[in-house]
């Protein structure tokens, strides 16, 4: 067996770790594999090579640049796990033969200052343009009368349609994100923050707490309620599932997933085209219509739960839009276009 044969065996086994994320975890076994393929091992990855193959298959540069950036994470986990430098350092007396603590511990960090290099962003980068603005099309943000329409959709009449309606509605009136929505208990709708009557997140994104208050809108809670004593639900899961037929309510949670589908049946005309609402278009829905409401932005984003200001101004849109309109500067009689047909020919080779 040869070094690097031993250095693959002995360190690849948790490249994928079993506790990783959905996504995190397809993106190291792709790695794992076009590894394998291009007969590396784990100790010298061509992030580069890596980069240039993920790019010729036409991947986006900024979904190559997310792969890099999960492949780079996990690299970084296994150098700073002792187990690493301990794997290696029986390497280097049962495969390489050095005998002495000094030369055993001068491979090992001879190696792992390598592999550290090897996964320099600097060594790997991936070029993406830089957008200043994002148009209106590419996040959709609700009017108030669209919203309306949105929240009428399901119907109450139902049962099915009662709890659509109250899923939308907490989604609008709060605009937390569907993970929370699933995470929801019957008591935490009914917090109170400085005696504001809030919704309670038990563990929002980065394990955060929080307490998000109605304000206005807590007759959203009307709805809910309705929801909850029409479904007999008394504890647990605010949210469910029903079981095949739609006659029997599940006990677990909603999945996100779900959340989804419910929202995708509810299209909303948009620009005269009927467009499907994702959960997070409530979220950005919430904060574009809180901020031209008046809420203040650190309000605002202590509600969404955002660590960086910049990040909730981004889900608010572009809020110089109207300073940014051109002037009228220039004048051209359009009228002249219809007068006369053009002169001249074009010959087409």
């Amino acid at each position: 067996m040869t070094t690097q044969d031993a250095l693959t065996v002995r360190t690849t086994v948790d490249l994928v770790p079993v506790d990783a994320g959905k996504d995190e975890r397809n993106r190291l076994a792709n790695f794992e594999r076009w590894q394998v393929g291009a007969g590396l091992g784990w100790s010298n990855p061509d992030l580069a090579r890596y980069r240039d193959d993920l790019l010729a298959g036409g991947k986006a540069a900024s979904t190559v640049a997310a792969y890099l950036s999960t492949v780079r994470g996990r690299y970084r986990a296994i150098i700073a796990d002792n187990r690493t430098r301990q794997a290696l350092f029986d390497q280097a007396a049962e495969v390489i033969g050095l005998e002495r603590a000094a030369d055993r511990k001068a491979w090992v960090d001879e190696t792992l200052t390598r592999l550290e290099n090897d996964i320099d962003p600097k060594k790997s980068a991936v070029k993406q343009v830089v957008r200043q603005d994002v148009p209106d099309s590419d996040h959709l943000r609700l009017t108030s009368e669209q919203a309306s329409v949105l929240l009428a959709s399901p119907g109450v009449g139902t049962l099915a349609g009662l709890r659509d309606t109250a899923v939308i509605t907490v989604l609008l009136c709060t605009g937390i994100r569907e993970a929370e929505l699933c995470g929801l208990e019957v008591e935490d709708l009914r917090q109170t923050l400085t005696g504001e009557l809030a919704l309670h997140v038990r563990k929002g994104k980065g394990c955060k707490e929080r307490l998000i208050p109605y304000g206005a809108l807590d007759w959203a809670l009307v709805i809910v309620d309705k929801w909850i004593e029409a479904a007999g639900i008394e504890t647990g899961p605010v949210f469910r599932g029903f079981y095949r037929g739609g006659q029997r309510l599940r006990p677990g949670r909603l999945s996100v997933r779900a959340v989804g589908y419910i929202l995708e049946s509810y299209p909303v005309a948009v620009g005269g085209q009927l467009r499907h609402v994702r959960p997070h278009d409530c979220r950005r829905t919430y904060a574009k219509r809180m901020y031209d409401g008046g809420m203040e932005l650190l309000a605002i984003q202590r509600n969404l739960g955002h660590s960086d200001q910049r990040t909730t101004l981004g889900y608010i849109g572009d809020l110089n839009a109207e300073a940014r309109r051109a002037p009228a500067v220039y004048t051209f009689d359009l009228s002249q276009l219809g007068k006369s047909p053009v002169q001249g020919t074009l010959t087409v080779e």
